[in-house]
């Protein structure tokens, strides 16, 4: 048989690690320099209040794909669940993303819906015909007081610096509807595994030919002595390399953690939109579990700041400089065929979990067919 070595425990490489083990041709080794399995998925009980705790933030999986909902029931229940997401600015709360009850809100109206469509689009700053920054794109789309209220101060705090200086792909695509949905995702598919992310990925890794070591960092020494017929790397790119061409730029959150009797705010995520407020927002862990119930609680405040050596990578930042870097790396990537680099940190993308999984299943049968030979 085989040996094949995954870098990382996370979704992405334990998706392949079940993939190519169950062949029957592989053993897997599987290391993960953390304490646990899971990556930034992680989930595990308070040890007081016995509630599930999202350790680097929340996580709600969402997916339109048929096939990756289907995979992942497979190792749990994942029981429906719609994010509501609630944003504060100069001491009100409305509703996320923009929706018609939130434009009703802040501008006292009633309108219906037709009537709110042309009403943004008065309001919307029709002489930016192709927005180039993140600001741009939200003022061609909601106006300049939508914008202030709702992504000028969290994204200044999100990513320590002016939306003016972000690029417009950040804000993708229009963030305003035009009815009362508050769901904040628009996928067919939309849950919470019923034991958490830290179980299902368990679960995909328990097999007779996966081993996992935890605790135990990457070297490089392990692909040249010829050990593994083949590496899946899912760390950052440019660790890989040593960061010959520089470091990659990222935004990494850290959290601030209280406990309480009762409930603090109601929710399981609100955003604080104001630029005074030092978080971007707080998260109440109970509530992404409704079926359970607590008399106490666990609430984190997230913070934003720039991604020092000793911190966990959250969000690419994907500027001019970071791109030009990124190419370099890819460019040295596609000199080497006995290493397979997948997952958001190893391509400097930003992935949802179903993103993640989606293109593990499609890089090991990939692998599996260039692979024929026994």
């Amino acid at each position: 048989m085989k040996k094949i070595l995954v870098v990382g425990a996370g979704f992405s490489g334990a998706v392949v690690a079940n993939s190519l083990a169950k062949t029957g041709r592989y053993l897997v080794e599987v290391i993960d320099e953390r304490s646990h399995i899971g990556g930034n998925c992680h989930m595990e009980k308070d040890p007081k209040t016995g509630i599930m705790i999202h350790k680097y933030g929340p996580h709600i999986f969402h997916t339109s794909n048929q096939l990756v909902w289907d995979y992942v029931n497979r190792f749990d229940r994942f029981i429906p669940f719609v994010n509501r997401v609630k944003s504060i600015y100069n001491g009100q709360v409305y509703s996320l993303p923009i929706n018609l009850h939130t434009i009703n809100q802040f501008y006292g109206k009633a309108f219906s819906p037709a009537e709110a469509i042309d009403w943004i689009k008065e309001k919307g700053d029709n002489s930016i015909q192709d927005p180039k920054t993140f600001e741009e794109q939200a003022k061609k789309f909601v106006g300049e007081e939508l914008y202030k209220a709702f992504f000028y101060g969290y994204t200044k705090k999100q990513w320590g610096c002016e939306p003016s200086d972000l690029p417009a792909s950040i804000l993708k695509r229009l963030p305003v509807r035009f009815s009362y949905d508050d769901n904040y995702y628009n996928d067919r598919f939309q849950g919470i595994p019923e034991n958490g992310y830290s179980y299902v990925i368990e679960k995909i890794l328990t097999h007779e030919f996966i081993t996992v070591k935890l605790n135990e960092k990457f070297a490089k020494e392990s692909e040249s002595n010829n050990k593994y017929h083949h590496i899946f790397y899912t760390g950052p790119i440019d660790a890989y390399f040593s960061f010959r061409h520089g470091r990659l730029g990222y935004r990494t959150v850290y959290f601030k953690e209280y406990r309480k009797d009762g409930d603090h705010q109601g929710n399981p995520v609100i955003n604080y939109a104001d630029e005074s407020v030092p978080y971007t927002r707080i998260h109440e862990h109970k509530h992404f579990t409704p079926w359970q119930s607590f008399d106490k609680t666990v609430y984190f405040e997230e913070y934003s700041k720039e991604t020092s050596k000793d911190d966990i990578p959250y969000y690419p930042k994907r500027l001019e400089g970071d791109l030009h870097k990124l190419r370099l790396y890819e460019d040295e990537v596609k000199q080497i065929a006995e290493v397979s680099f997948l997952g958001r940190l190893a391509t400097y993308r930003y992935l949802d979990m179903h993103q993640i999984i989606e293109e593990a299943l499609d890089c090991a049968k990939s692998y599996l067919e260039r692979d024929v030979s026994v």
